[in-house]
């Protein structure tokens, strides 16, 4: 039982240190504005996620101030009965829990012209549920290969350009087979042919001759 309560006692002070570490300050009106009459400051706190332990840094002039109010004070923008007033110029407050804070600007006429934010802060945990998963970075596969339905038979391993139903006008390419050509008997192989036949044809004529 003590080794099951000291692991939650861990856990939660783990979870405090994170909450901690991970605790922001925000500039009111972002770097584009402040807390003056000339900045949209409503829209600017909607646009952020406020958790416990993040503050707020109020900059202002000396014509100005900050006062914590209520629901009811914000909506009429009356500063009766505040929570708490900040004088100065310079002001952090600390969003110490979840839930709705008010402030307002206490001179004369400055809330009713815009000078008023509501702070919604939500848990840590519903700030991570809220928050959308990283989208993955797409990544690019190889091609895939080039598929080719089967060749008909006969067809052309080199694609439609050789193919038998090609649509060109010339003839497809045949590849001739030509038997070997013997070279000509040579001039000296033909003498060694005529040579005897000569000789035997003037030994008759010469025969014939003594016999007549």
């Amino acid at each position: 039982m003590a080794a099951t309560w000291g692991g939650f006692i861990n856990v939660v002070a783990l979870a405090v240190l994170v909450q901690v570490a991970a605790a922001a300050t925000y500039t009111v009106g972002g770097s584009e504005g402040g807390w003056d009459l000339s900045t949209d400051l409503q829209t600017w706190a909607s646009a952020q996620t406020f958790v416990p332990g993040d503050s707020l840094s109020f900059a202002y002039a000396p014509s100005h101030d900050v006062v914590e109010v209520t629901k009811a004070e914000y909506d009429a923008c009356t500063a009766s009965r505040p929570i708490q007033s900040y004088t100065g110029g310079s002001t952090v407050i600390k969003l110490s829990a979840p839930g709705k804070r008010h402030f307002i600007c206490g001179i004369a006429g400055h809330c009713t012209a815009g000078m008023k934010l509501e702070v919604d802060v939500v848990s840590a945990a519903a700030a991570a549920a809220a928050t959308p998963p990283p989208v993955p970075t797409p990544t690019n596969p190889e091609a895939p290969a080039a598929s080719h339905g089967p060749r008909s038979p006969g067809s052309s391993p080199l694609g439609s350009a050789t193919s038998t139903g090609s649509s060109s006008s010339e003839p497809p390419a045949v590849d001739l087979v030509l038997a070997p050509v013997s070279p000509p008997p040579s001039q000296s192989a033909a003498d060694g042919v005529g040579h005897p036949k000569l000789a035997i044809g003037l030994t008759m004529g010469m025969l014939m001759t003594v016999v007549l």
